[in-house]
């Protein structure tokens, strides 16, 4: 019998499981007509016939018999004479079917056959990818490490596919060994080298989005919707809340009883700080609640320069930029404007205070420039906050900070 096995031939076909089949009965079909075209010339009185289950397949040549002599083209006709060796019983007019030996392709061409197959399949394959991560973009997932590279890690799915968790899409605090599971959201996929390249994030905002869903049913049926998410993965993010139904408080909800909600995504985000707030389109509440914690005396906005004065206590200044000013550039981002704080000073004005530019002579200005960019620009606002404080909050050593509030203090005391 003229026919071939092809999952013993075509070693890829094993590889092809998530190909449906009649797909890959027509990649089959397209290969093998191809081989028919480059041995007969042509293809068109060939049948080839697959039974993707068992992987055999089997090629039908078509020949109309005719008189002796009256032969025009070989391929598609055959001498009555000829017919009559094959089957008796034929008659001139009858249509010949005459199964193909495979084998008649020679070696050459069925390696040939065979090479073309698995490019095929691996094209289709890579097609398959493609699809089934595009349409997944924005969705957590779950992988496993399967290598770490100093750039990035390298994950399989469930399914032994590759996926890409480039270190820039890392939170600072993650550390992940072979083995360890992992979850991200499915940010792009790309091709290179006509390679899908699928990559995955833990910093992009859909990354939080995805988690509370998860984590508050009211957010995934509906009626809480989250208006907007900003993030500086590891330190802080803010997200913005909006409840459809009067009678859930969407704040209260997120972060649910004693913060059971909230505290399994801060723990997933290495313990970065979440700020939920009600989104409201008075922008000063939402300038207002956008600062959190810090508390705000009052404030002026220019609504046409899209930049919002912010004044606040001498003690809640520091609170309002935070850590390396994140605070701060989160609420610009959260808000759409440019924010500038400042100490109330109407509220304290027969207190004696220095600009803290005025002790560059005796404090070196980096340390100057670290203080003020937690919001500290007078020796006041350094002398408020206690040295822990001050430590946690800036990358000054402890001695370097006692030293500091030294001279401070004696500058405060003499006056």
């Amino acid at each position: 019998m003229a026919s071939i096995n092809l999952i013993e031939a075509f070693q890829e076909f094993k590889e092809a499981e998530n190909i449906d089949r009649p797909t890959l009965m027509k990649v089959v079909e397209d290969v093998f007509k191809t081989l028919l075209r480059k041995k007969y010339g042509a293809d068109d009185n060939f049948d080839v016939i697959v039974n993707a289950e068992k992987g055999d397949l089997e090629i039908i040549r078509r020949r109309m018999i005719v008189e002796d002599g009256d032969v025009m083209d070989p391929n598609e006709e055959i001498a009555y004479s000829d017919a009559i060796k094959i089957e008796p019983d034929f008659e001139v007019g009858e249509e010949l079917f005459e199964e193909v030996d495979l084998y008649d392709f020679g070696r050459r061409a069925i390696l040939a056959a065979k090479q073309t197959l698995a490019s095929r399949i691996g094209d289709l394959k890579k097609n398959i990818l493609v699809k089934k991560y595009a349409d997944r973009v924005g969705e957590i997932i779950s992988a496993e490490v399967y290598q770490v590279w100093r750039k990035e890690i390298l994950l399989l799915d469930e399914e032994g596919n590759e996926l890409l968790l480039p270190r820039s899409e890392q939170i600072p605090q993650d550390y992940f060994k072979k083995g360890e599971p992992v979850r991200a959201v499915v940010k792009k996929v790309e091709m290179k080298n006509n390679t899908p390249t699928i990559i995955l994030s833990r910093t992009h905002p859909s990354f939080l989005a995805k988690l509370l869903e998860i984590e508050v049913p009211e957010i995934f049926d509906g009626l809480i919707t989250i208006r907007k998410i900003v993030r500086e993965p590891g330190e802080r993010a803010k997200v913005a809340v909006e409840s459809f139904d009067d009678r859930i408080d969407p704040v209260g909800a997120c972060v649910g009883m004693k913060g059971s909600r909230i505290h399994g995504i801060v723990r997933e985000l290495k313990n970065e700080n979440i700020d939920v707030i009600n989104f409201t389109n008075n922008i000063n509440l939402l300038v207002q609640r956008a600062l959190t914690p810090a508390k705000i005396t009052r404030m002026v906005i220019d609504q046409e320069r899209k930049h919002a004065d912010v004044f606040l206590p001498p003690d809640q200044v520091s609170l309002a930029i935070g850590k390396r000013g994140v605070n701060i550039k989160l609420a610009c981002e959260l808000t759409g404007l440019d924010i500038d704080v400042f100490r109330d000073v109407e509220e304290d004005e027969t207190t004696f205070d220095v600009d803290i530019d005025e002790f560059s002579d005796e404090i070196d200005q980096w340390i100057l420039d670290e203080l003020k960019k937690i919001g500290c620009d007078t020796a006041r606002a350094v002398m408020v906050l206690s040295a822990e404080e001050l430590e946690r909050r800036t990358d000054l050593e402890k001695e370097t900070i006692a030293e500091v509030r030294r001279i401070l203090q004696e500058e405060l005391d003499a006056e």
